[in-house]
């Protein structure tokens, strides 16, 4: 079984090596490796929205939320991944016309604030897909661990390089390209593993209930949910640069719509698993995993398709925030050559220390909502740069103030900022509403009364 799970899970990432070594342009322009600006229509955008945010965690988070907090708290994680691509549609076709060269939110905001803004917003974005990056690839690792005798650092690195060489070589085409296919693979995937999943949960006990947690507690998990994911992935490179690479407004507006609607029943069908495992009574293991736990005792020819849509979450995931990365770290160059180069070994260089960290099997959860907070201490001031009102010290007062406005909480509560500071760090990696409405209502107040307040300058 060993050699038989190795060999399907190497066929399976040579076929997406395959597909997306084959749609790169040898001679293409540096723009087109980073954007592929003006090119793909609303269905393959909306294939590669869902297969680019669809990563390993739709198997841990969702079941987790829906049996320890219900279909409220779960809803909310649904329409929290949602948004984002909600958003994109309304807002993107603007940036689009304000900036029609464009490639990241970063330039977007450089355009808006200037250089110094546009820095601070390549840092929060970095930083955040460098905690995804490394999320998934350790979650790949646990799951072969769970499900096979395959050594996890084996398909850790096999992942990663077999990611590495069809973004390097093909850039975002290649990208693109993997996640029509690996988007319906997924979900077919999805169905057989879920269907089977189902099909062995035990029977209902008559005294079978929803998880017991008070409304209020389950709403405050949903909003910290819909904020946190919500602005986190809007400093998702991969999908800014699907912006530009929309062949036109209307295509990048459905395909966003497509993305959305196809990720919200993801989510919510696999997070329901979750709470059918709870009902029913099954262990669900230490650390909870239920929608590992309806897998226990399954017959070993189901951890084959298991293993499957596990790499293909992965891949899909990885290859578009390592081309994401690339393209913030690569600067404008008169030079193709030079740039072309520096943007590839940009892409292996950073792998490097997040296959190190995934190897070693960490819980990086509190380090991804620290992300996260960062993201929802200045999305609000750098969507507002369409704003005419909008100033560059608007937009740096109103980022201060959402990091003041994080701590803000654990600091009245506990009397001290230290105390602010530690609870902001989210301790026990758990979510808590406090330090994210809080950077998020600051943030908004500030930019908007700063931006009343102090006259416009040109940029």
């Amino acid at each position: 079984m060993l050699y038989l799970t190795s060999a399907v899970l190497g066929a399976a990432l040579c076929c997406f090596a395959f597909l997306g070594l084959r749609t790169r342009r040898v001679d293409g322009p540096l723009d087109d490796y980073m954007t592929a600006r003006n090119s793909q229509t609303s269905s393959t955008l909306g294939l590669s929205f869902l297969a680019s945010g669809m990563g390993a965690w739709i198997l841990f988070a969702p079941p987790e939320i829906g049996a320890f907090v219900g279909p409220l708290a779960l809803a909310g994680y649904a329409f929290g991944s949602t948004l984002p691509f909600i958003i994109l549609a309304l807002y993107g076709p603007k940036i689009r016309r304000a900036l029609p060269e464009g490639r990241s939110i970063a330039e977007f905001a450089q355009a808006c604030y200037g250089l110094g803004v546009r820095r601070w917003v390549t840092l929060v974005s970095i930083a955040y897909m460098a905690c995804f990056l490394a999320a998934e690839l350790t979650a790949i690792g646990a799951i072969t661990a769970l499900l096979s005798d395959v050594p996890p650092s084996l398909v850790v690195i096999g992942v990663a390089l077999t990611t590495l060489i069809y973004t390097v070589v093909g850039g975002l085409r290649a990208s693109l390209a993997t996640d029509r296919w690996q988007a319906w693979l997924l979900l077919v995937l999805l169905v057989v593993v879920g269907s089977m999943a189902l099909w062995r949960l035990p029977a209902l006990p008559s005294e079978a209930a929803m998880p017991a947690i008070p409304v209020t507690s389950a709403l405050s998990v949903a909003l910290t949910l819909v904020i946190a994911v919500t602005a986190a992935n809007l400093f998702h490179q991969g999908y800014w640069q699907r912006v530009w690479a929309a062949k036109d407004d209307h295509s990048l507006g459905r395909g966003a719509w497509l993305g959305g609607a196809m990720t919200m029943v993801v989510v919510m069908v696999i997070g329901s698993l979750g709470i059918l495992a709870a009902m029913s009574g099954v262990a669900l293991g230490t650390p909870p995993m239920p929608f590992f736990a309806l897998l226990t005792d399954a017959p070993a020819w189901l951890s084959l398709p298991a293993l499957v849509l596990a790499v293909t979450l992965v891949a899909s995931s990885v290859d578009t925030l390592q081309n994401g990365i690339a393209s913030l770290i690569v600067a404008r160059s008169e030079k193709r050559g030079v740039s072309l180069e520096a943007a590839r070994w940009a892409t292996v260089a950073l792998m490097i220390p997040v296959v190190v960290v995934a190897l070693q099997g960490l819980s990086i959860l509190r380090l991804f909502l620290i992300a996260d907070l960062l993201c929802a201490s200045i999305v609000v001031p750098v969507l507002l740069g369409l704003w005419q009102r909008m100033t560059p010290i608007a937009a740096i007062g109103g980022g201060v103030a959402g990091l003041l406005g994080a701590i803000l909480p654990g600091w009245l509560s506990q009397g001290s900022v230290s105390a602010g500071v530690v609870a902001a760090s989210f301790p026990d990696s758990i979510p808590t509403l406090g330090p994210f409405l809080g950077a998020l209502v600051m943030s908004t107040l500030v930019s908007v009364a700063l931006a009343y307040a102090i006259k416009k300058q040109p940029v």
